[in-house]
């Protein structure tokens, strides 16, 4: 049995966690899996969205407790290595040039959560449990702090990390976490609507310079981020989904990407 698998239909990417015995905990093979799905996704012509979600009752309840005990014999060179693989899977999911929506139906704990925190857009079934919990095991939720700083602000990011506290689906949503809280009767039907509006709504082209924008720009000094969202905005002036959507626009004609 594939422990993630990928499917495409009308042009949406799922990428599947299928280890729901394990409650979709995530070690070595797991993350490697991951990586190949979203790397098999964002050069997929045929999908322009991706949608993450998982088979089973947990989206993903974090580290595997197998894996956890196998990592106390390793020596720091062979944790460095292993860090940076989650690390690659973190990035890899931030910065695919395609908008990656969780779909999370079940809870999302430690690393599941870090998963949820990479993706563009998160829905999120109110029985869903949310928290970085690494604290509370002695361990540190390092690579996750990177991208949660990000999207919450240091603040909020440092009481939730520090805790170690387990949230609701209507407190992650409150704090930013999460995009919506949705019933679990609903949750697919109103992830197909946005996947729906995205992909006749919106320019592949766009939503990737758009993606890659947002991640460039924080950081950088105001003068500095203001250059380059300039630079970004001459440039995409001059591609042809531009012309095409202000021509459309121009000629009051409907127009479907």
């Amino acid at each position: 049995m594939s422990l993630i698998t990928y499917a495409v239909e009308g042009r949406v990417g799922t990428i599947t966690l299928n280890r729901p015995e394990k409650r979709n905990a995530l070690n070595q093979e797991m993350v490697e899996a991951l990586k190949q799905a979203f790397t098999q996704a964002a050069g997929d012509p045929q999908a322009k969205v991706i949608v993450l979600r998982a088979e089973g009752e947990a989206f993903c309840a974090g580290a595997d407790l197998a894996y956890l005990q196998q990592l106390q014999k390793f020596s720091y060179e062979e944790n460095l290595s292993d860090s940076r693989n989650l690390m690659q899977l973190y990035h890899l999911v931030y910065t695919v040039p395609k908008v990656v929506i969780a779909c999370v139906e079940g809870h999302a704990l430690a690393g599941g959560s870090g998963l949820v925190t990479v993706c563009d857009i998160a829905y999120s079934v109110p029985e869903a449990k949310f928290g970085y919990t690494e604290v509370r095991i002695g361990f540190i939720p390092a690579l996750v702090s990177t991208f949660l700083i990000r999207k919450i602000g240091e603040s909020k990011a440092r009481e939730l990390l520090l805790s170690g506290r387990i949230i609701t689906a209507d407190e992650a949503a409150s704090l930013g976490m999460v995009t919506r809280v949705v019933s679990r009767e609903a949750i697919r039907g109103e992830v197909k609507k946005l996947t729906d509006q995205l992909l006749t709504g919106a320019s592949a082209q766009s939503l990737a310079a758009t993606k890659r924008l947002l991640d460039q720009v924080q950081g950088l000094p105001l003068v500095e981020a203001l250059e380059l969202a300039a630079k970004e905005n001459a440039s995409a002036r001059g591609t042809e989904d531009c012309k095409r959507g202000i021509a459309a626009f121009l000629e009051k004609k409907e127009l479907h990407w």
